[in-house]
């Protein structure tokens, strides 16, 4: 007998057929395992960690105008066709609803330990060779210049401004990824963090001399 965990593993693969590349099926596939791995070292319900993960970006609002009330209906309609338990999807949606980078102004005061472990997998597969490489599809996707000289960060945005930027790829690097480094939640998430940011720094060095033809 299938678990709901496979259960919702299938769903997920199903629901996401087709999406933007950076996030896709395998992009949850990889937040799943980064969130198993850090929950090994956390105190948690691994149910919710497991579950949010896998449901975290069943309906990205950045891919519909922005609604940011697709995602938490479709998951409690599903949960609720599994017979999850009223708390687990109670939890599952918090999680999903406080993830995103864009609310962090918005983040709960002492986030429950899920939340913060399904974060930090997300922000992690943010950054890295992962994360320039979703950055730079994404930035294709909407058709943004990889970069210009004259066009300088916007640091700070709000959550309408981040919504709204159309902004260059690499801009991006400095408007979101190589924040993420900071942000990052626990002991695990901190030290998975480290390498990729350095990376992504090493990255922006080696791109900046082959732009100029140094």
């Amino acid at each position: 007998m299938k678990s709901t965990i496979d259960n919702t593993v299938a769903f997920v693969k199903e629901k996401l057929e087709g999406a933007e590349a950076g996030h896709d099926w395998f992009h949850i596939e990889r937040v799943w395992k980064l969130a198993v791995q850090i929950a090994e070292t956390e105190d948690c319900d691994k149910e919710v960690v497991e579950l949010s993960a896998l449901l975290h970006d069943i309906a990205d609002p950045k891919f519909h105008n922005g609604d940011e009330t697709i995602a938490p209906k479709i998951s409690r309609a599903f949960l609720e066709g599994q017979n999850v338990p009223e708390e687990t999807i109670q939890k599952v949606l918090f999680v999903i609803e406080n993830i995103s980078f864009k609310n962090r102004d918005q983040a709960p005061v002492n986030p429950p330990i899920e939340l913060q472990i399904v974060q930090d997998a997300d922000r992690i597969d943010a950054i890295g060779a992962i994360g320039i490489a979703r950055t730079f599809n994404f930035g294709g996707f909407k058709n943004n210049l990889m970069y210009h000289p004259d066009m300088k960060p916007k640091l700070g945005m709000s959550k309408e401004e981040y919504k709204k930027s159309n902004g260059t790829t690499i801009n991006h690097f400095y408007e979101k990824l190589l924040l993420l480094k900071d942000m990052m939640n626990t002991e695990k998430g901190k030290k998975m963090a480290e390498e990729r940011h350095n990376y992504m720094l090493n990255f922006l060095d080696q791109f900046y001399k082959e732009w100029n033809v140094d």
